[in-house]
């Protein structure tokens, strides 16, 4: 492990190995489909694998960014990137993960963890994929490098193409990113150009783009992308002191995310890190529902829909890795379940009462959590993980509508596809208030809410 095997590309999902250069720019096989990196795995000795553990532990606390880098820490499963120099790394991942006691009693679990990948340097998971995929693009020796996106990819990609000196450019559907992650983009210099159409369009659009400007393409059907997200999973185990959860939960966009970490847990069993994987569980919000529905259906085939949600970073209805995220739900006996606009907006606003906060695609996990502990499928002493994929700041204006009791299924509240309709805050929102600058009435008004529950 300590000279790794040199990787290769070849195409997902099937037995002919075609083996294909690293140094070769290309997202595709020749017969079209996607392409993974392949880390030539081989079993290791118990000392081996303690030799290796003593190692990460060591590394967190070196001054080298290498090795502070949540990412990079872990890069003997990297062995695509070696020699490892010239690295682009602003020492990302080291999120933390936390108890959530509030969202554990609402979901009806005896504990509930969350792993929040919303404290990375843009507040998104997308830095973890975008460290190693950016640096893939130096030693590439790309000058351009460019996106589609609903918000985070977009300002992951831009701060570390600006960290890299090189220009970023962005393709956002028109209307369908919020401010915070859009204003990121602007921010860290990307050429940010807004285009009719959903995300689905712009994922087409900045294909053809990159193919005939030469522009190397940063969305998840780069495995380069996909070999920095899978450090997720190995980070969250070196946290847990390598004892597998029962189950991870994860929110379903475009599902490089989820892919990814089937491709961790199989990686690291291979070499004896982990004797047993966790199961995977993806949710989808009910109006951006392809995996959900092709998980459930007789052909298992991706059926493309036309995305509604207000959890605009998941609002996607033709992934780029559907096939790779039915693989890891597949081989870890995992589970797709879908939840409604309601039960992603209660599920945030319980996070929020554990005092971390989300953006709205994130509380699908939790909501899912819910949703399977009523059918019987997760049970209450399990160990189960969630992953927040961006920080509550990503898009503040969905968590003051929904508080202030105004938020609609539509952010621009037209009679578009998704309606006019608003979403049902129950008893959760935390409405504010206007009074008068009067001690007495402010007071009465505090004694009179003061016990009132989270």
């Amino acid at each position: 492990m300590d000279k790794p095997e040199k990787a290769y590309l070849k195409s997902f999902g099937t037995e002919q190995v075609v083996k294909y250069p690293l140094d070769q720019i290309r997202y595709r096989s020749d017969d079209g489909r996607l392409l993974e990196v392949v880390n030539p795995m081989r079993k290791l000795s118990e000392d081996n694998v303690a030799d290796l553990k003593q190692l990460f532990d060591m590394r967190q606390f070196s001054r080298n960014p290498v090795d502070r880098s949540g990412v990079w820490r872990f890069r003997e499963f990297l062995s695509a990137f070696a020699p490892y120099d010239n690295i682009i790394t602003m020492r990302e991942g080291n999120t933390p993960i936390y108890t959530m006691p509030v969202c554990a009693a609402y979901s009806g679990m005896k504990e509930l963890f969350v792993k929040h990948q919303g404290f990375n340097p843009t507040g998104s998971f997308k830095d973890n994929g975008m460290t190693t995929a950016v640096t893939m693009a130096k030693k590439l020796g790309a000058r351009m490098v460019a996106c589609a996106s609903t918000g985070n990819t977009s300002a992951s990609m831009a701060a570390y193409a600006a960290r890299s000196r090189m220009k970023s450019i962005v393709f956002i559907p028109e209307g369908q990113i919020a401010y915070g992650k859009l204003s990121q983009a602007l921010d860290y210099g990307s050429l940010t150009i807004q285009i009719s159409g959903d995300f689905d369009k712009a994922m087409q659009v900045v294909q053809d783009v990159c193919k005939r400007g030469r522009i190397y393409l940063l969305n998840s059907i780069n495995p380069f992308r996909i070999e920095g997200q899978k450090t997720i999973m190995i980070e969250m185990l070196h946290q847990l002191d390598w004892k597998v959860p029962d189950w991870v939960v994860v929110p379903g966009g475009n599902l490089g995310n989820s892919s990814s970490f089937g491709k961790a847990f199989a990686e690291l069993k291979a070499c004896g890190f982990i004797t047993k994987v966790p199961r995977i569980a993806i949710i989808q919000a009910e109006g951006a529902n392809p995996l959900y529905s092709g998980f459930a259906s007789k052909e298992r085939v991706l059926k493309p829909v036309s995305a509604q949600t207000r959890a605009t970073a998941i609002k996607i209805g033709n992934p780029v890795s559907f096939d790779k995220a039915l693989y890891a739900v597949d081989s870890t006996e995992g589970l797709v379940e879908q939840v409604s606009e309601t039960e992603i907006a209660i599920a945030k606003s319980r996070i929020g009462a554990d005092g971390i906060g989300s953006e709205p695609a994130s509380a699908t996990t939790v909501a899912g959590v819910k949703k399977l502990v009523e059918k019987g499928f997760m049970h209450s002493r399990e160990k189960i993980i969630c992953i927040l994929t961006g920080h509550l700041l990503k898009d503040p204006d969905y968590t003051v509508d929904f508080h202030k009791d105004e938020l609609y299924a539509d952010a621009k509240r037209t009679s578009s596809v998704s309606g006019g309709s608003k979403i049902d805050t129950g008893d959760y929102s935390n409405k504010p208030v206007q009074l008068p600058a009067d001690v007495d009435k402010l007071l009465d008004y505090i004694d009179e809410h003061a016990h009132s529950s989270i």
